[in-house]
């Protein structure tokens, strides 16, 4: 048998290639087939993945348009393994379903759920037929449904949903196009349909739209034709949330194109949809044969058609003539791990007999341009968004942020004291040593085949805006960021050996299980009313032990893959932390930590209110997914700062003095085996402050031994965590640092020259409050991300995320601060808003001053920051 041959779809992005007389025999092919199903199953112990596809139709009559009349319609069911590239016709025993099309499908374990269509003689029942595989038996089951259920329809979609519920949304019943939704819950017996009342954004009525579950229980409807047989862009997520209700949330953008009649399938996070129709029954024409959405990154991605150029400078681009494959509408795709499988379908008056399989490559997705990405939201309404949040402070925030901060500057010149007095010492003459050749020695990484891009568009969520897909429905134009320069510089620190040693040796199951059942509840969390915090001191040991040993085996500089979400500075804010998780997706098996992973930036505790909320909660995630959570060490993450700036306080005020004093060495003594950068895909370095003066290499991170104090007198320690970028990009070199005698600044110069030597092609870091959230430096090459809003009760910043996805397209994502009138989850409900502890202390020891931006001589545009 001749090997398939290889034709490209979208090169450097997802590549189909046809598989030409790919099956035994022309009677185990299914030969043309449209409005049939193709579904996915998960591998046996005796058999790897399968795809089977049932029913549809092997011709048409009429002359097109809607008067298009499907014939030769079947029940006939083939096997393909994919494994053994090899097609099989099946015949299962019982009582098969009638002969139909137009109908749906969903994988429930080994089993295939089928339900409507329509025939030869009309409207098939609306009766539930199963396609049991178990044992590797293949065989047929009416399955019995108690109850009113979704009537005979055709033109809908049904898939599973939290490996639980078959849900059914739409399509027809030959009177009218329905916008009904359906549920049945396959645990639960009798088996019954429920017919849904979702709170939310409802779709509209529509017909041969298609739906996709996402493997963390998020259904995906796109597209479709609408009573007035318009086409749709649309796309809403349904999905069931931690208190039981049906929800629907519009899904980011629109679509770049309009369709019914095609074909969606979730590769990981990824909706890939193929092919449909934009009038009349025809394939796609003049629209992008391929879309997808990428809810990781929540944006659309325009596939249409042209190839970008390997060097993106000069624009060249070229149709790419394979892509017309994909230009048929009425055909059934499957995806197995990154594969996406495609069988048969309409092109004109043809029912085609190909199948076709991309290869979903997002390390080398591009997209085409930031105007094909969901360019069709209002910026003005964006900009009218972003402005009645509050992102600038008025004056007395100002002055109380410009005060300087005597206490701070005090730690950090008594660290770099230390530091000084270290210099002669054997390490860190041997450290000098190596930097003396930084010159001559450069990384041994790598390069991986895609490059790291800022995405043009950040995601920002209103106030006011909630929902289950995290109100991803407004984008912003980073050129609409008028305060991405203006920083505001928080402070942070590391530890001295604790005083008291601890023996405990095992952590008590469940207790990580304890702190995530009571504080991971994004919609929901509420502060203590009496401030007590719920764990007691042998429980903070027992939960800092099991954390300390995932660390403690944990590699100085982390090598982490994407997809990843990263975290700025927290600073002990619970309440913006329990935000984010809400709006952009939270770590548990529910929502998406089975696809994309966490990284924190360091700076969990200080300044906010809720710093023992913030850690606990970080350090029982890591314990829950040690593979997926990751912790890096900020500088406010040691005794010698977080004694003065209110960790040390909060542990008293809410645990007691001798249990909060205990709880609080236990946390720094953790805090000295963290993790102290990260490396994602060989690409991006991620630390907390900077490279300053002393940092030439990834590998002088890396030779740091931990556990390790600031007290230890490390000049890269010292570097890695208290050093800030320069103003802005028009001053170079190496400046002294407002913080504190003895802390630097370093230019853009230092950043390139970083980059290039490691091999590198951005450094994100936290450390500095920026109004946006964000904030880019040197060209690009460097962002700073803060993920607490309004600092210290005062600088009225948002907060933002970064979502690198596979491709290392880095999308922002904000938040903004809640407005006054509203009660924030920082305010604790038994005081008020004018006299708390922490706000008193804020007082007292203010951030340093806020970043002003470029002067007006400066020229913008050789500055990164439109």
């Amino acid at each position: 048998m001749a090997a398939p041959s290889r034709k490209p779809w979208l090169s450097p992005a997802p590549t189909y290639q046809t598989f030409e007389s790919f099956w035994d025999s022309d009677e185990d092919a299914p030969g043309p087939r449209c409005a049939h199903t193709l579904t996915a199953i998960a591998p046996t112990k005796s058999h790897g993945p399968r795809l089977i596809l049932f029913g549809g139709t092997t011709a048409i009559e009429g002359g097109g348009g809607f008067g298009i009349r499907l014939a030769g319609v079947t029940n006939s069911v083939h096997c393909y393994d994919v494994l053994s590239r090899k097609w099989t016709r099946i015949k299962p025993s019982g009582e098969p379903p009638s002969p139909r099309a137009a109908h749906t499908a969903a994988a429930v374990g080994t089993m295939v759920g089928f339900q409507g269509g329509i025939g030869p003689s009309g409207h098939s029942t609306d009766d539930l037929y199963v396609l049991d595989m178990t044992n590797d038996k293949y065989k047929w089951h009416r399955i019995v449904v108690q109850g009113e259920g979704p009537g005979p329809r055709y033109g809908h979609v049904m898939d599973l949903v939290a490996q639980r519920y078959l849900v059914t949304v739409s399509g027809s019943d030959g009177k009218r196009v329905l916008s009904d939704a359906w549920a049945l819950d396959t645990a639960q017996k009798p088996y019954a349909w429920q017919k849904l009342s979702p709170v939310g954004n409802t779709p509209s009525a529509r017909i041969y739209a298609t739906a996709s579950s996402r493997s963390d229980g998020m259904l995906l409807l796109c597209g479709g034709r609408d009573i007035t047989g318009t086409p749709l862009s649309d796309a809403y997520g349904l999905r069931i949330n931690r208190n039981g209700q049906w929800e629907w949330t519009l899904a980011p953008g629109v679509s770049p194109s309009s369709r019914y009649q095609h074909a969606a399938v979730f590769v990981g996070a990824r909706l890939h949809v193929t092919g449909g129709s934009v009038r009349g029954g025809r394939g796609v024409q003049g629209e992008a044969a391929v879309a997808v959405l990428d809810t990781a990154a929540g944006v659309w991605l325009d596939r249409n058609g042209l190839v970008t150029s390997s060097q993106p400078s000069k624009g060249q681009a070229e149709p790419d003539p394979s892509l017309e494959l994909l230009r048929r509408c009425r055909h059934a795709a499957a995806s197995v791990d990154t594969q996406v499988y495609v069988y048969g379908g309409l092109r004109g008056d043809v029912v085609l007999d190909d199948f076709l399989v991309a290869e979903d490559s997002p390390a080398h997705s591009e997209f085409n341009s930031p105007a094909s990405i969901s360019e069709r939201a209002s910026n003005r309404n964006l900009d009218s968004s972003l402005s009645s949040s509050g992102s600038s402070m008025d004056k007395s925030s100002m002055t109380k942020l410009a005060e300087a901060s005597a206490a701070e500057a005090n730690v950090a010149n008594a660290m770099w004291q230390a530091a000084q007095s270290s210099l002669n010492s054997p390490e860190e003459t041997s450290v000098s040593a190596n930097n003396s050749q930084a010159d001559k020695t450069t990384s041994d990484f790598s390069d991986t085949e895609a490059d790291v891009r800022l995405h043009p568009r950040a995601v920002v969520v209103a106030k006011e805006t909630v929902g289950s897909l995290g109100g991803m429905v407004r984008q912003l134009s980073l050129e609409h960021f008028e305060n991405e320069s203006r920083r505001i510089v928080p402070l942070n620190n590391d530890l001295s050996q604790p005083t008291k040693k601890f023996t405990r040796q095992k952590s008590p199951q469940g207790l990580h299980k304890k702190v995530i059942s009571t504080l991971l509840r994004p919609q929901n969390w509420k502060p203590p009313v009496d401030r007590r915090f719920f764990l007691d001191a042998y429980e903070v040991g027992e939960l800092c032990y099991a954390a300390e040993q995932i660390f403690m085996h944990e590699p100085t500089v982390l090598k982490l893959k994407a997809p990843i979400k990263l975290f700025g500075d927290l600073h002990g804010q619970f309440g913006d932390l329990m935000r984010l998780f809400d709006e952009y997706g939270s770590p548990s098996t529910a929502d998406d930590i089975t696809y994309i992973d966490y990284l924190f930036l360091g700076d969990y505790v200080d300044r906010g209110q809720h710093s023992l909320e913030t850690i606990t909660l970080l350090l029982a995630l890591k314990i829950e997914y040690p593979e997926n959570v990751h912790l890096i060490r900020g500088n406010h993450e040691a005794s010698d700062i977080n004694a003065l700036f209110g960790f040390r306080l909060e542990c008293i005020e809410r645990m007691g003095e001798r249990d909060g004093i205990w709880a609080w060495t236990r946390f720094n003594q953790l805090f000295n085996y963290l993790p102290l950068a990260a490396l994602i895909e060989k690409k991006i370095i991620c630390m907390h402050g900077g490279i300053g003066r002393s940092i030439h290499s990834v590998e002088q991170i890396e030779n740091l031994k931990r556990p390790i104090t600031m007290d230890a007198g490390s000049l890269i320690l010292m570097d890695l965590l208290w050093s800030d970028p320069t103003e802005n990009d028009s001053v170079e070199g190496l400046r002294p640092n407002p913080r504190g005698p003895g802390l630097v600044t370093f230019g853009p110069d230092r950043v390139t020259e970083f980059c290039k030597r490691n091999k590198l092609q951005l450094i994100i870091r936290a450390h500095e409050c920026v109004m946006d959230g964000f904030e880019r430096f040197a060209q690009g090459q460097l962002i700073t991300l803060f993920s607490a809003t309004n600092y210290c009760g005062t600088a009225n910043n948002a907060g933002a995320i970064l979502v690198v996805g596979r491709g290392l397209m880095i999308v922002p994502k904000l938040i903004h601060p809640l407005p006054p009138s509203m009660h924030s989850p920082e305010t604790s409900p038994e005081r008020g808003t004018d006299d708390t502890w922490m706000q008193e202390l804020n007082i007292q020891r203010p951030p340093t001053p806020t970043r002003g931006r470029p002067q007006p001589n400066l020229d913008r545009d050789s500055l990164a920051y439109i």
